[in-house]
């Protein structure tokens, strides 16, 4: 079984995207679920930074958009799930 990637859209400085990725890492190991996490800073790429603005955390699992602001534990559970 290979690592469910998670890409995560962050920046500096961000408490938001901070307790986004305590979450997932959280949540993962609860789950027994092994993770790829990708962060991504947007402020290191203009055409990111133009993408997404301040709309961080933004995070992805398995490919697919599932979380923007705030990670929500159960619903973490069942996309790692699905996808491991």
């Amino acid at each position: 079984m290979s690592d469910v990637p998670v890409t995560v859209y962050t920046r500096e400085d961000c408490h938001l995207c901070e307790e986004a990725i305590e979450t997932i890492e959280r949540v993962a190991d609860d789950e027994g679920v092994a993770v790829a996490l990708d962060l991504v800073d947007v402020d290191e790429d203009p055409d990111l930074r133009e993408e997404y603005g301040e709309r961080v955390p933004y995070v992805f699992v398995d490919g697919s958009p599932a979380f923007k602001y705030h990670v929500t534990e159960r619903q973490l559970r069942e996309k790692l799930q699905q996808s491991a």
